[in-house]
């Protein structure tokens, strides 16, 4: 099976549904945000930051990205790391995140002989482009925890940051469907959406 990719807006299920692939299909996860810290602790002059500017982290970590996902991904599409973690049957990994720039990062992967990321990897796209900014800030009060940048914000800023959360899926959506990703909406019924991309990668492997 080739590696996946998940991107898609904060809250739209990326970090669950690569939890689940993990699980059922045994692939090694990835998360981009876990990257994004390590760069904004190492390296805090690239200005690569979590829950900063979206825009400028998203420019500036494309590169590294880009070269990431060249160095470890075979012709066939499975990633080095399956070999050095073979023996625990691993099959490949599944990176996720919201902090894609694909103009950058298929620009670097022309580098590496890759002219169409879908030949080495499937491209899964999640948004909410069902919900009102209402029944965003509804869901960051009931659901956020205190490890959630959100959780701590009055209701205006709340509201805000739902306001945002509603075109921000919109563009990710045109951005993604673009790029050639298969898009779900998880605005509802979202275990069974992550139900069917599982078959679906099932019926691929």
């Amino acid at each position: 099976m080739k590696n996946i990719i998940i991107v898609g807006p904060s809250r739209s299920g990326k970090s669950a549904l690569a939890k689940r692939i993990s699980d059922e299909l045994n692939y090694y996860v990835i998360s981009v945000d876990k990257l994004v810290a390590v760069f904004q602790n190492a390296y805090p002059q690239l200005d690569i930051r979590l829950n900063w500017d979206r825009d400028k982290t998203t420019v500036n970590i494309a590169p590294f990205l880009g070269h990431y996902l060249g160095m470890f991904s075979s012709p066939d599409g499975r990633g080095l790391l399956q070999y050095s973690h073979g023996a625990a049957g691993n099959t490949g990994f599944v990176m996720e995140g919201a902090y894609f720039d694909f103009d950058q990062i298929t620009s670097v992967l022309r580098t590496y002989g890759i002219e169409d990321v879908k030949e080495r990897f499937i491209l899964i796209g999640l948004v909410q482009n069902n919900k009102s900014s209402e029944e965003f800030f509804e869901d960051f009060r009931k659901y956020d925890t205190a490890d959630d940048w959100t959780y701590r914000l009055d209701d205006s800023e709340l509201r805000a940051v739902a306001e945002d959360a509603v075109s921000f899926n919109a563009d990710m959506y045109k951005q993604l469907s673009s790029h050639g990703f298969d898009v779900y909406d998880t605005s509802a019924d979202r275990e069974k959406v992550f139900d069917g991309i599982i078959e679906q990668l099932k019926i691929q492997s």
